[in-house]
């Protein structure tokens, strides 16, 4: 399908441009990021009168504290802050750019299009580990870290997805996820559920992830292939195939691909084990079981 080309009009194209540089300027300085994320949010959210007023000494009821206290990052907490395997370094500042990625998301900004997705372009470029050109992220959509993710050129991420790099995630180029799929890199055991293995999950080059489909942690999803709506990929899936349900099997080649292509009957391999990422947790860690059990 053609799509249009669409414009803001000058001034706010001019204003577009001018928050997004000056933002970017701040977040690759050396300025402390939390400070950063705290000014664009007060600004966004048109705190900057009650914000001085607080910081001259002024009176603020307890829930303007709150709300205020709340643009600041290192008040916050999300709910990867209590993974235990995670990469600390990392995810000091990840966690610093996600809130604002959230919050930011929150605000009637994150509905114009045209600003939203150039935001959100800036953002991916020092959040993730990659991100390529012309990202197009919609809104609502959230990660475990984001530290964790590669993204090539030219893909978009519509609405409401989940993108689960608490292992590892690589997106190819001119890859398409539809609305409130789920891309997954860690598993849980079945006998114990707060054991959990990360894996590393790829899609590659001109996948289509379509409408509420998940897709396992440790999946290699093959090159120019479709994934259903609402299908569950639990193995890998060949190159140029069409694949759906709950298992997903295969239901198709793509035209063009019928012969070079795995053959339909073929059962997708389960290469989630040479996908997985190992990791040590220090030995003085406090650990809890959020369940409460005795084990």
């Amino acid at each position: 399908m053609t799509k249009r080309h669409v414009s803001l009009p000058a001034d706010a194209e001019a204003g577009l441009q001018a928050f997004i540089a000056e933002v970017d300027d701040r977040l690759s300085g050396p300025e402390d990021t939390c400070d950063v994320v705290r000014d664009v949010l007060v600004d966004l959210y048109g705190d900057r009168e009650a914000w001085e007023r607080w910081q001259d000494g002024g009176d603020v009821s307890a829930a303007e504290r709150v709300r205020l206290q709340g643009y600041d990052p290192c008040n916050s907490t999300l709910e990867s802050e209590y993974y235990a395997e995670k990469d600390e370094e990392c995810f000091r500042r990840s966690k610093h750019l996600q809130w604002l990625w959230r919050q930011f998301d929150a605000t009637p900004m994150a509905d114009n299009v045209e600003f939203a997705l150039r935001f959100r372009q800036m953002l991916a470029n020092h959040l993730f580990e990659e991100a390529g050109e012309n990202l197009r992220i919609f809104k609502g959509v959230t990660f475990s870290y984001g530290h964790n993710i590669t993204v090539g050129d030219n893909t978009v991420i519509h609405d409401d997805v989940h993108l689960d790099d608490r292992g590892r995630l690589t997106i190819g180029d001119r890859v398409s996820i539809s609305d409130d799929a789920h891309v997954y890199s860690h598993d849980h055991d079945v006998v114990d559920q707060t054991a959990v293995r990360n894996f590393h999950t790829v899609v590659e080059d001109d996948v289509r992830i379509t409408y509420d489909s998940m897709v396992r942690a440790g999946v290699r999803v093959g090159e120019d292939s479709i994934v259903g709506a609402k299908s569950i990929v639990q193995r890998d899936v060949p190159a140029h195939h069409i694949v759906a349900g709950t298992p997903a099997k295969s239901i198709g080649v793509k035209p063009g691909h019928e012969e070079s292509a795995a053959p339909l009957d073929a059962d997708g391999l389960d290469n989630r084990d040479d996908r997985e990422i190992p990791y040590d947790l220090p030995d003085d860690l406090d650990v809890f079981d959020e369940f409460e059990r005795d084990r």
